[in-house]
């Protein structure tokens, strides 16, 4: 049985420093760093832009969106124009802070496919304006790794909430086992965004206390898939 936690929730400064290190990168701004962490390789790899296949979380590899699925994407970015939903044949609707990238994508997004797309909401993670039971797949990849466990509690309540009883949760964490993880940490925190190091068994605990199952798992080179049900 899963237990009564009580989650935090996470300041407006926090949250705001957050978007604007996102906000920032999305309009192409530039990133001003002391030399030591400009001459670190994940610095250079961050700026070629190829560190960016190192920190994708494949879960459509665990968990394919399928035709006419209602899916939920938390902190989704410009995840409808990158991501293949229009062969998914899947119901789109996403969730941000990042003003430019919530902008951008509810502008393009139609345009792509007015059937699919069903727009962007601008609001942290804990905050789900939805019906219950609305949604066959909930995805929150690549943003955990800024908020602590206890904030995460809030998240999995509020997405158990809005997920169908046969729902899917797929979310990555920061695996600090992995040899990039320390650094890539380093240079997210001076790009912005502090990351908060976890190490990876207070994350199956959480897990557990939702009342959640793994049901598969996704291992990269920093982040670490799950796949849960309740």
């Amino acid at each position: 049985m899963a237990e009564d936690i009580q989650g935090t929730i996470p300041s407006q400064e926090q949250l705001a420093a957050i978007a604007n290190r996102f906000n920032r990168e999305y309009q192409g701004d530039t990133f001003n760093l002391p030399p030591e962490v400009e001459s670190m390789p994940i610095f250079r790899e961050w700026v070629s832009g190829s560190l960016a296949a190192n920190l994708s979380s494949p879960f459509w590899e665990i968990v394919q969106p399928r035709k006419r699925q209602s899916c939920l994407d938390l902190g989704c970015g410009v995840s409808f124009l990158i991501y293949p939903w229009r062969d998914w044949g899947a119901l789109f609707y996403g969730q941000e802070i990042s003003v430019f990238a919530q902008k951008t994508i509810n502008s393009r997004g139609p345009q792509l496919n007015s059937k699919l797309f069903k727009g962007v909401k601008l609001a942290p993670a804990h905050q789900l304006d939805y019906q219950t039971n609305q949604f066959d797949l909930v995805i929150a990849t690549g943003f955990s790794c800024y908020f602590p466990v206890t904030y995460w509690q809030t998240v999995m309540a509020a997405v158990k909430k809005v997920l169908k009883p046969t729902g899917v949760f797929a979310f990555d964490v920061l695996n600090l086992e992995q040899p990039l993880a320390e650094n890539w940490a380093i240079l997210e925190t001076y790009l912005g965004a502090e990351v908060i190091l976890e190490p990876m068994d207070s994350w199956k605990q959480l897990i557990r206390q939702s009342g959640a199952k793994v049901t598969g798992q996704h291992s990269g080179e920093v982040f670490h898939l799950f796949k849960v049900k309740w």
